[in-house]
């Protein structure tokens, strides 16, 4: 038999054998951490257009909001929402979004799981997919790659800043909210991991509303109201401009959202409202910016998968009963005044001036969107993607230009309301001259004009939903800097084709 352990051999027995279960301790309960807090992982989607409406680029790792917080904002800040009828849980319906039957998410809002949160933000479809009725009382129907024409971008800020600023955004009110809803938080959430993250928010929230004070605090004339955005502001914001100091100009750039299909046959084309950059790569990861995917947050993977699908992505045909006889009027009406600045059709997009800029001079639409975008933001601009492995990353086809870019009209039935700056409601108010144009109408409502083309925009309200009232002029009947509704006018623009000429036009116009 061995000797039996002295006092001091026991001492270091069992002080081995705790030491190695604390390691083993420190072990699982770091493998369990590691397992939740290290995990990057985004919510994926088999089909290509559910990834368009719901997958994320990777904006959530740096501006993504934790699900829950953002679930229960709107019952803790219901004060800082529009009023309307709305289906609980789908209370964001109130600033313009979208949702697809009982989702949890709207239509352009992606989530990921990261740093142990379920973080969501917006990807690429909450500008770029909204609704249409063919009557009141008829089903929403989504479509995608058309302009977010019902998204009120500037309210939902103005609903987040307003809200982390309120006396309601806090951990004592947001926990326990989150748990009424269904959060199901273990204590290390209820305790620890959410009210962090709501004080972080909240910093984060009040710092974005700072810097953006240059474009939200402008007052009511400077509304951008649902369906714009004024693009380079939020660039000038991430690009540290100093705005205060910037000339009154470069703060009005409001324009509407674009469409975003077909994009193959619009490689080389001058891109954007003004045309200043001729790369659809860039344009997209520009617009990406506006998800939060930045070069070092960006899902390359996911960003590629959604540009091969937007290629050769075709934009839905006109859903309406088409006139086929007044339509062929239409057609060598077309080739005469449109043709040559907009494509041989809807599909076949030659033309000797397709795809470049009409200087200011000529087409002499609001100049604004034109002249908030500078030659020193160009050139920033050119810097973004520098020193990323990849060095063909970075930008290089931004350019300062002088005027508005010919886009071809493929799915123009879906583009209202038109010019940049959806100053004009529908595709037979563009046919007419400034001085017969609509001075105000409602933007946001989904219901189609289908005569008009374009959608009815003289409807105020909607089961207690206000619309946006939209005005071209100032107090003084003067237009209004951002919105004017001139230019686009004139014998070459097709305003002076008698009514008949006019409809034919329109007519052929729908089948784009």
């Amino acid at each position: 038999m061995g000797e039996p352990m002295t006092t001091e051999q026991r001492h270091c027995h069992w002080w081995k054998v705790i030491g190695l279960a604390a390691l083993l301790l420190i072990i699982t309960v770091g493998g369990l951490l590691a397992a939740r807090f290290l995990v990057d992982e985004p919510v994926r989607y088999a089909e290509d257009e559910d990834h368009f409406k719901y997958g994320s680029l990777g904006g959530e790792r740096e501006a993504g909001f934790p699900y829950w917080i953002w679930k229960a904002l709107p019952r803790v800040c219901a004060a800082q929402l529009p009023e309307g009828q709305r289906s609980p849980g789908q209370e964001y319906t109130a600033l313009g979004f979208i949702y697809e039957g009982e989702k949890p998410l709207p239509v352009g809002m992606s989530m990921r799981r990261h740093m142990g949160v379920d973080r969501v933000f917006l990807n690429c479809a909450s500008c770029h997919a909204s609704t249409v009725r063919e009557t009141p009382a008829s089903e929403p129907r989504i479509y995608t790659g058309m302009p977010a024409h019902r998204l009120n971008l500037m309210a939902f800020e103005r609903f987040l800043f307003d809200c982390a600023k309120s006396a309601a955004f806090t951990p004592d009110l947001i926990v326990p909210a989150i748990q009424e809803l269904g959060g199901e938080l273990n204590l290390l959430d209820q305790f620890l991991v959410y009210p962090t993250a709501v004080h972080l928010m909240r910093a984060r929230l009040v710092t974005l509303d700072q810097r953006l004070s240059f474009m939200l605090d402008k007052g009511p004339e400077r509304e951008w109201g649902p369906g714009r955005v004024d693009t380079w502001a939020f660039g000038k914001a991430l690009l540290n401009f100093r705005m205060d100091q910037a000339p009154d100009r470069e703060h009005i750039g409001v324009a509407d959202f674009p469409s975003i299909w077909l994009q193959e046959p619009r490689q080389g084309m001058q891109l954007h409202w003004d045309g200043n950059n001729t790369s659809v790569e860039e344009r997209n990861r520009s617009a990406a910016f506006g998800t939060g995917a930045t070069p070092p947050t960006l899902d390359r993977l996911a960003m590629k998968r959604l540009e091969d699908w937007l290629l050769r992505r075709e934009p839905p045909a006109y859903p309406f009963p088409v006139d086929t006889n007044l339509a062929a009027k239409g057609a060598p009406i077309y080739k005469q005044y449109c043709s040559g600045c907009h494509g041989e059709s809807g599909r076949n997009f030659g033309g000797e001036s397709v795809g470049t800029v009409v200087p200011i001079s000529e087409i002499k639409t609001d100049r604004h969107k034109l002249d908030s975008y500078t030659l020193e933001l160009a050139v920033n601009q050119n810097l973004l993607y520098a020193g990323t492995n990849d060095p063909t990353e970075r930008f290089s086809h931004f350019r300062k230009t002088n005027g508005y870019a010919n886009m071809p009209l493929d799915g123009i039935w879906l583009r209202a309301p038109y010019l940049h700056n959806g100053s004009v409601p529908t595709l037979r108010d563009l046919l007419e001259p400034r001085s017969k144009r609509p001075t105000k109408f409602y933007r946001g409502y989904d219901v189609y004009d289908q005569q008009r083309v374009g959608f009815v925009s003289t409807v105020s309200e909607e089961r207690g939903q206000q619309f946006f009232l939209f005005d071209t002029t100032d107090d003084k009947g003067r237009s209004q800097p951002g919105n004017g509704r001139d230019g686009h006018e004139g014998a070459r623009y097709g305003t002076e084709l008698s009514d008949a000429e006019k409809a034919a036009l329109v007519e052929y116009l729908k089948t784009f």
